[in-house]
């Protein structure tokens, strides 16, 4: 430590993604000092989907961001669901704890916004802070972390009582201290791409719940009107961004043994190859590269506190299973890491500090832990081919069961005076054994 910078503060957020930007805002906004690592510069692009749900729609709302159309936002009414030749047009719930509509935003935007906001709430952000590890006391507590700071990579030392881990899915400090990832728990991989299209504007998140191949197992092409089917793993989506391009992508539920060797790239161009040619989403109209990333699910890496470090949005592994929805979750997961965070630092450093950090992973499987669970066992079922074209054939021709799914999936329901719908999930909710 001797010739190295050294900064104090209350709390250390490491990552400013809508996770870490989301607990620095909630600290800021509570008077603590609050310092944010961010080992990129913004705006930075992240691999992602781009639409929000009305879940996602309400966690900006509480920080204050401006969400209208006339702020560069593009609403959404609901989800289109493509499957079993059936096209099912769903609109978002009409509930009292969430709104009517969804939005669109590419991430390079929504995280500087977010990051912005933090900033404007009285946190201070450091961009290319590269942290390399925890520093511990003389117990094994976290009380810092060391970084290598600016483009000359000079050594800090950030010390402060609490550190909360937004690193996404690396989970590099959460690593160092034992905290691996649990193969028993689902972990996705997703892959998208932009592309010009005329499509562009389409006020429906769109998604196909099954993939048509347009190579046969010989490598020729597949003539669909010959009635030629061969589907691809996962599910799709197209979502308009508003701007004269739409984000195109895939993801894989439940990655199994083999998922490291698939090439989820060509999986990604042969299902698009069949789509109709006029949407413009071939390689001549790609604005860039396919990108990949993993989707860290239903609390796949515990416990979310132990001495003095803290794990927010997917470092936690706090992806809906269900849906392979992360932002909201990294937002709200935020907004439990800080009000713990705040009684803590109320009260003497000791067994009463323990005691409210630890009301945060509490929090998380009281909100999450039963509904992960389900979503657990949803991934394990769709896995099978069989039964998801079975639910795809079976399922799609009844609307009023997709309007109960759809708030399933989306997590999206009023857990007091709401429908019968409503009642059926909060009850699911209710007998179902919570994962921590």
């Amino acid at each position: 430590m001797p010739g190295a910078d050294r900064i104090d503060a209350d709390v250390i957020v490491v990552g400013a993604g809508p996770a870490g930007s989301s607990v620095a805002y909630w600290l800021a906004g509570a008077g603590l000092d609050v310092v944010m690592l961010e080992k990129s510069t913004f705006p930075r692009e992240k691999v992602c989907g781009d639409g929000l749900t009305p879940r996602g729609t309400r966690a900006l709302v509480d920080m204050g961001i401006d969400v209208s159309q006339d702020a560069g936002w593009l609403h959404n009414k609901g989800l289109r669901v493509i499957g079993g030749g059936m096209r099912l047009h769903l609109d978002w719930p009409d509930l009292t704890t969430f709104p009517s509509y969804g939005l669109v935003r590419p991430r390079a935007d929504l995280d500087a916004l977010l990051a912005t906001q933090a900033v404007k709430a009285g946190a201070l952000l450091h961009e290319q802070t590269t942290v390399t590890e925890p520093i511990f006391d003389k117990a094994g507590r976290v009380i810092g972390v060391a970084a290598k700071a600016g483009p000359e990579k000079r050594e800090v030392f950030y010390r402060a009582p609490v550190v909360v881990s937004c690193e996404g899915v690396s989970g590099r400090i959460a690593q160092q201290l034992g905290l691996h990832r649990n193969d028993k728990r689902p972990m996705g991989v997703a892959v998208r791409r932009y592309y010009t299209s005329p499509r562009t504007h389409d006020n429906y998140l769109e998604s196909w719940l099954e993939l048509h191949d347009s190579v046969d197992d010989n490598g020729g092409p597949i003539n669909a009107m010959d009635g030629a089917e061969k589907l691809l793993p996962g599910y799709g989506w197209i979502f308009g961004m508003g701007d004269g391009t739409v984000n195109v992508g895939l993801g894989v539920l439940n990655s199994g043994a083999g998922a490291q060797k698939t090439d989820y790239r060509s999986m990604l161009t042969r299902w698009l190859d069949g789509t109709p040619e006029e949407w413009g989403l071939r390689e001549t109209n790609a604005t860039g590269p396919t990108r990949g990333a993993g989707l860290p699910m239903g609390f796949n890496r515990t416990p979310h506190y132990t001495r003095g470090l803290l794990l927010v949005g997917d470092s936690g592994g706090a992806v809906n299973p269900f849906n392979g929805e992360g932002i909201p979750y990294a937002m709200e997961s935020g907004k439990f890491a800080a009000d713990a965070v705040v009684q803590a630092l109320a009260r003497p450093f000791g067994p009463q500090r323990e005691r409210a950090l630890q009301a945060y992973p509490a929090r998380m499987a009281e909100e999450w832990g039963s509904y992960y669970r389900l979503g657990a066992l949803f991934v394990k079922l769709i896995g099978q081919p069989a039964v998801m074209r079975a639910c795809t054939r079976h399922g799609l021709p009844h609307p009023a069961l997709m309007r109960f799914v759809l708030k399933l999936l989306a997590n999206l329901h009023d857990p007091r005076d709401g429908d019968a719908s409503d009642r059926i999930i909060t009850v699911l909710r209710r007998i179902t054994p919570a994962v921590r």
